[in-house]
């Protein structure tokens, strides 16, 4: 109950007012112990009396970001809405300068856009101190036209979000609010007011006639047409801005399309470098491969020559150990015992056949001493002829 808001309270921008600040921020306030001990029970009349007791300003801080009273008074407003009029005299209260600044933060999350500008901007005079208590805990010095600045500017204050208005050029060109007019421009006016009368006046000879040279227009002439050059400055401006966030666009478009084709030709490039390698890599794997295999046949018909040598040698070995013992067996059947030598061998058939060659040969050589051949040889030597051998 305690934490509900006015049944008689209206909705704000379409939304419960204790909405305006955040959910996870509300639940903070509620289980802090000021919202339990202080904020229970106030009334818009009992209200005035914690904002008095207010030092300084702030949303949430500390490791487990606890509320500040001013956030915890803010939501209080927000719960209770109290009425425009008391909104109102907390703005203007030129004694309590908390209650000044709690009054303005409540009426920037609720008022409408021409009261959050036409309370709020005269509050640019106050020049006070104020202390801000940051989200580390520390304190820091701010002024009440600092905080007021940052409630029409930013989009953030005090941990929360603040609903968007509208700019104030906006307005004046729809017509929903006046020129902004400064405190101090009654001294300007009183300032050239007097620069006018310590002028003096110049009389005009041929005509007579006097003559104010310096003698300016009208100050509200003078106003509206200050009025008129600084809303043409302002769109001015406003369209070379444009301008320059569209070229400046424009070109941003551009080198990120040239560094997007540098990408990709540096991509593909590293593509092409990867692809020759993975082939320089496969070709020499293959030459590899096949001098490997190349050594590898040769090895094998190395094996099989000298497998097939060494065959051919065994049987020759055979061969010869075979026929050994072939002739060892016919010489020991046909010859007899005492025809051989030491080793087996016959020896008298040899020596027979050469004794038989010698008989032959002496039996058929013709004798040089025979009559017959005497004569036949002087038979030939008379022909011309050789004699008989």
């Amino acid at each position: 109950m305690a934490n509900r808001t006015d049944p008689l309270a209206k909705s704000i921008h379409g939304t419960n007012p204790q909405n305006l600040v955040e959910k996870i921020v509300r639940s903070k306030i509620y289980q802090s112990t000021y919202w339990k001990e202080q904020c229970f029970g106030l009334t818009a009349e009992t209200l005035v009396d914690k904002a008095m007791e207010l030092d300084h300003t702030g949303g949430t801080y500390g490791g487990n970001r606890k509320p500040t009273p001013f956030l915890c008074l803010a939501l209080k407003m927000l719960q209770i809405q109290p009425d425009k009029d008391i909104v109102v005299e907390f703005i203007k209260n030129e004694d309590y300068k908390y209650v000044r600044v709690l009054g303005a933060f409540y009426l920037r999350l609720t008022g409408t856009v021409a009261d959050v500008y036409q309370y709020l901007e005269p509050l640019y005079n106050d020049y006070r101190k104020i202390r801000h208590k940051l989200s580390d805990g520390q304190f820091t010095l701010t002024h009440v036209d600092e905080f007021i600045d940052e409630l029409l500017t930013k989009d953030y204050s005090c941990d929360t979000a603040l609903p968007r208005i509208q700019k104030r050029w906006v307005l004046e060109a729809s017509g929903t609010l006046e020129p902004r007019r400064s405190a101090l421009e009654d001294d300007f006016e009183e300032e050239e007011e007097d620069k006018e009368e310590e002028q003096p006046m110049e009389i005009d000879e041929p005509n007579g006639c006097e003559k104010d040279n310096h003698r300016g227009r009208s100050p509200a002439r003078e106003r509206d047409r200050d009025r008129d050059r600084k809303h043409e400055r302002h769109h001015r401006d406003r369209d070379y801005d444009r301008d320059r966030g569209y070229d400046r666009d424009y070109g941003r478009g551009r080198e990120r399309d040239r560094d997007r084709d540098r990408e990709r030709d540096r991509n593909r490039d590293r593509d092409r470098d990867r692809h020759r390698l993975r082939d320089d890599d496969y070709s020499r794997d293959r030459d590899r491969d096949r001098e490997r295999d190349g050594r590898e046949r040769e090895r094998r018909d190395r094996d099989r020559g000298r497998h097939r040598s060494r065959s051919r040698s065994r049987d020759r070995r055979d061969r010869d150990r075979e026929d050994g013992e072939y002739r060892r067996r016919r010489g020991r059947g046909s010859v007899s015992p005492r025809g051989r030598g030491e080793d087996g061998i016959t020896r008298e058939e040899p020596k027979r056949k050469k004794e038989k060659k010698e008989k032959k040969g002496e039996g058929n050589a013709p004798d040089p001493n025979d009559p017959e051949i005497i004569e036949m040889n002087k038979l030939r030597a008379s022909l011309g002829l050789k004699p008989l051998k």
